[in-house]
């Protein structure tokens, strides 16, 4: 059955990762992803590696799945002809440049509405698209640290740390699909097209949470805490005797348990352990304590021991044993695709699934401009009218 997105055209003028990483998740569902790229070198991610499959860069790969690529010139007059007749046909429009350069082509959301009212126009920067900040040139990274996630992150007095993916263009792209979303529901229900603005400072804030929280509660910017949870113990990564486990003891009753089931009894006696909160005080005792018990035994030991007691429990694997684990597997979390060069590409599975409308991988990524002549066609170019756009350097 098609996906729920199925007929929607989606007019992606994105590059990098928060806005693909957006349309990504909107074709998954089924929409149609008209993805437009620069004639010559497109998604400047197309260039970023190593590593290159048969020249095609797996970063760009990774995130351009269900989509078709159309080459056009956005500063020739006959390449707006072009984007404003793919304007009137797209339901959803998806833009990340700087703010401003969409007016500037002539493409701005009071500009796109004159050519199609009904359009859902999303914006992704990094600050947005006014303010002190919203011409600063936005890059992961620089969110991550802005945004206060690497404040966070790192260990207990050492430098603040990224986190191991781009976890500020990623939100921002997450948050804006689902954005999208929730307006083409509004539309449907007869309420109109609108304008979206995602920024990635505002995704790295609503990730926060609790660690806010803490914040606004006391006035203390909170720092890191290398991998120990901040108001629960023991919830931690250990160091076993031939790798890393992570225990969450999340409520009493997994205290006790856990302590049972590792012949730990006798932390069960002492009153500086006896409730979290206590735990929590006086953590280093605890950690050190337990890190001495488990420092001598295997992980596959301590995780078998823990699972058959019901405490959160778990090994910290590398990338090849997450593809081999079996749960891994039987959510299919890797997929294999066919692809016209590199012959068959592995991406990631999916995140969720629906009993009627699931996400599924229907087209490769895509090569640079592998499609345009197919979508202009759609538009109602003949072939020779694409063959003269062509030698024009159009598309």
């Amino acid at each position: 059955m098609p996906g729920p997105l199925h007929g929607v055209v989606v007019l992606d003028l994105t590059r990098a990762l928060a806005g693909p990483y957006c349309t990504l998740m909107l074709g998954d569902m089924g929409a149609d992803v008209i993805k437009i790229e620069a004639p010559g070198g497109g998604d400047e991610t197309r260039g970023w590696g190593p590593p290159f499959q048969e020249g095609e860069s797996s970063y760009f790969m990774s995130i351009n799945r269900n989509k078709r690529s159309v080459t056009l010139n956005l500063k020739d007059p006959e390449g707006h002809e072009v984007l404003c007749r793919l304007v009137r046909r797209a339901d959803v429009l998806v833009e990340n440049f700087r703010p401003g350069t969409m007016r500037r082509m002539g493409m701005s959301y009071d500009q796109a509405v004159e050519i199609n009212p009904a359009l859902v126009y999303a914006s992704i920067s990094g600050f947005g698209q006014t303010g002190p900040r919203s011409q600063q040139p936005a890059y992961d990274q620089i969110l991550q640290g802005i945004g206060g996630i690497m404040s966070l992150t790192g260990p207990v007095g050492g430098p603040p740390t990224k986190v191991g993916v781009a976890i500020a263009d990623i939100c921002a792209g997450m948050f804006a699909a689902y954005a999208i979303a929730l307006a083409l529901f509004h539309r449907e229900r007869g309420g109109g097209g609108q304008y979206i603005d995602t920024t990635m400072l505002g995704g790295q804030v609503a990730l926060l949470t609790f660690q806010a929280a803490r914040y606004f509660a006391t006035g203390r910017a909170p720092t890191p805490g290398g991998n120990r949870h901040p108001t629960i113990a023991p919830y931690e990564t250990f160091a076993t005797a031939d790798g890393y486990v992570n225990i969450a003891c999340g409520n009493e009753g997994m205290w006790q348990r856990f302590c049972q089931a590792l012949g730990l009894g006798a932390l069960l006696d002492d009153p500086r352990f006896a409730r979290n909160a206590d735990r929590v005080a006086h953590r280093d005792e605890l950690s050190t304590r337990i890190q001495a018990h488990l420092s001598t035994r295997p992980t596959g030991e301590i995780v078998q021991a823990l699972e058959a007691a019901e405490v959160p429990v778990g090994p910290v694997f590398s990338l090849d044993e997450l593809f081999a684990d079996p749960q891994a597997q039987h959510l299919a979390l890797r997929r294999e695709m066919p692809h016209p060069r590199v012959g068959t590409v592995s991406q990631t599975g999916f995140p969720y699934q629906l009993s009627k409308t699931g996400p599924a991988l229907r087209l490769p990524p895509p090569l640079l401009g592998q499609h345009t002549a197919e979508v202009l066609g759609e538009l109602g170019y003949s072939e020779q009218q694409i063959e003269a756009l062509r030698a024009r350097g159009v598309v």
